[in-house]
């Protein structure tokens, strides 16, 4: 077990080896999400309303 002082040192040692992301590609990759929930949200509103749609057709044939 590492003392404390060493721990913090091999911690801050393993940080400064991160790549961190520049500032255009955080805001690129939010936009792409937020692009692709928006998309989803359509796909699956589309689907709902298909399959309401179908379910009314089938149970007013029977009514």
């Amino acid at each position: 077990m590492a003392n404390p002082l060493q721990f913090i040192q091999q911690t801050r040692t393993e940080i400064g080896k991160v790549a961190w992301p520049t500032r255009r590609e955080v805001a690129l990759t939010t936009v792409m999400v937020l692009v692709m929930a928006a998309l989803t949200a359509v796909f699956f509103a589309l689907v709902d309303l298909g399959i309401r749609s179908g379910l009314q057709g089938i149970l007013s044939l029977f009514s």
